[in-house]
């Protein structure tokens, strides 16, 4: 089951809840009991053989002159 990181604006406490991801949008009330909080963007790092004994890669560096925008991928 997901878990969702809020903060409390009155008392400024950070904490989890655990719910299934239909519930994300609910609003959630803080441990001390107050009811003024607001979910925080958490970010999560998924990553490849690392952790397993293997050397971590780095990302291939995009080409030169490539072209692309601001961003150099092509997609502008």
């Amino acid at each position: 089951m997901p878990r969702y990181e809020f903060r409390c604006r009155a008392c400024a406490a950070t904490f989890e809840v655990s719910r299934p991801m239909s519930d994300s949008a609910a609003p959630a009330s803080c441990p001390q009991g107050h009811g003024d909080t607001v979910k925080l963007l958490s970010t999560v790092s998924v990553g490849g053989g690392a952790g397993r004994g293997g050397a971590a890669q780095a990302a291939p560096a995009p080409a030169a002159g490539g072209g692309g925008g601001c961003c150099g991928g092509g997609c502008c």
